[in-house]
């Protein structure tokens, strides 16, 4: 069934008719080369689509996993735009939602404070960044110009964030972060700012959700908030 799908892909690519001929002609010349040429864009189109439909089934998966980790919790996820912002608008939402609709930070600002920390806390999050970046050839510039480099991008860029930038941020905002995820068992970073009871807390914990196959592009954050 697979190889007569990709057949008739191919034909379709071709421009041939996939219906039965008329008559008992050969097919032209033109016609093989057409199908010949064909052959390769549709065995690629094929590979496509399966990729996608893969990424489809992990990501039901994944989300499957994890709102029977946090509906028991009356929990649920608030999805953010899925951009190289994500973690920032992620952080900004929940600091709306524990503010009544108005966060005292945007996702830039978020940036800038984190790249602040990073800066002024350099010794803190060297040991991280080399491991993070030790593949990387940029022989020519020192280690501290690499890491200003990598500051910046956090600051003025749509730079994905991570590890490095979580750790920033729950000292930025002296916040414990909990981070729960379909795929891996859930993180929490800034213990020594959790709440002894969340119930009326007036430090609440900030929670988002990790998905590593939320879309093609990759890795994401999305906000959890109360049902």
């Amino acid at each position: 069934m697979e190889n007569n799908n990709l057949d008739t892909l191919v034909k379709a690519i071709a421009g041939v008719s996939v219906t039965s001929q008329r008559d008992n002609s050969k097919p032209s010349r033109s016609v093989k080369r057409r199908e010949k040429k064909a052959q390769q864009e549709a065995t690629r189109e094929q590979r496509i689509r399966e990729e996608q439909s893969n990424i489809v089934s992990d990501r039901i998966i994944e989300n499957e996993k994890l709102e029977r980790k946090i509906e028991p919790l009356g929990l649920k996820v608030n999805e953010i735009k899925p951009d190289g912002h994500c973690l920032y608008r992620a952080v900004e939402d929940q600091l709306a939602y524990f503010s009544g609709g108005c966060s005292p930070y945007n996702y830039q600002q978020l940036r800038q404070m984190v790249a602040a920390y990073m800066r002024e806390h350099a010794s803190d999050f060297l040991p991280f960044f080399l491991s993070d970046n030790k593949m990387e050839e940029d022989y020519d510039n020192s280690l501290s110009e690499r890491f200003e480099k990598y500051c910046r991008e956090v600051e003025s860029t749509a730079a994905w964030g991570g590890q490095l930038e979580l750790g920033a941020l729950t000292h930025c905002l002296r916040k414990h972060i909990l981070i729960f995820s379909g795929s891996f068992p859930d993180v929490e970073m800034g213990q020594e700012y959790k709440s002894n009871t969340e119930i009326g807390s007036s430090n609440p914990s900030i929670m988002l959700s990790y998905h590593r196959h939320a879309f093609g592009l990759g890795e994401h954050y999305n906000s959890v908030i109360p049902m």
